[in-house]
């Protein structure tokens, strides 16, 4: 198994990459060690993030094997580039853009470029997508899912935009490989009060919808 094959093995096993948005590398360590200690071993710092290059660093450092750190909101290959040299382990985009995959696998890392129709799904999964990142999917939800795996069942979805405990199940049994979570799993009133055992219990809330889902 190569290295990018078991980083996307980790991310489908998983089930669950917590996407955060931080203001500081302390703080993004301290969400990162709450939603760890829940289960959720895959985190996205998002490129939204203010000095996102220099929190990818700090934190893969913190963290080292522990946990995987992919970048998120990467727009294009040189930036997908960076963020891969500062630590990165994952690359995933809002958009699909040819040019990102390509420059994730130079460094075999796992590319989740984001699509939305069929067509684009396929054309992603054809230039070498590893998992699809089906965004926004809050309007369309686990139905469309089962839809576009009919006809599709090689690629690999990922739903992210709207995933919360009340879906997250239904999604993986509709055939999601994994769910991107963010303003679900990171409850922000909890962590400007330092109640990060909040955010650890609804990490494990959602490990345990996955696995329940996949009859674990």
């Amino acid at each position: 198994m190569s290295d990018r094959e078991s980083r996307l093995r980790r991310i489908e096993d998983g089930g669950v990459i917590g996407v955060i948005r931080a203001q500081s590398s302390a703080h993004l360590i301290s969400v990162a060690r709450a939603i760890k200690e829940g289960g959720v071993d895959v985190i996205e710092v998002t490129m939204t993030t203010p000095n996102a290059l220099g929190v990818i660093r700090e934190t893969s450092q913190e963290f080292a094997q522990e946990v995987l750190i992919g970048v998120g909101s990467v727009l294009d290959a040189e930036t997908a580039r960076a963020a891969i040299l500062a630590g990165a382990e994952y690359v995933v985009c809002p958009i699909f853009d040819p040019s990102i995959i390509t420059m994730a696998h130079r460094y075999s890392k796992p590319a989740l470029p984001g699509c939305l129709t069929p067509t684009e799904i396929i054309n992603a999964w054809a230039a070498g997508a590893d998992m699809i990142k089906v965004f926004p999917a809050t309007a369309l939800g686990p139905q469309y899912f089962r839809d576009v795996l009919g006809p599709l069942p090689q690629v690999k979805l990922c739903p992210t935009g709207g995933v919360d405990l009340g879906n997250a199940a239904e999604f993986i049994k509709a055939g999601a490989a994994a769910l991107g979570v963010g303003s679900a799993l990171v409850d922000k009133q909890a962590v400007a009060e330092g109640r990060f055992d909040v955010v650890t219990e609804t990490a494990r809330k959602f490990r345990e919808a996955v696995q329940v889902a996949r009859g674990q």
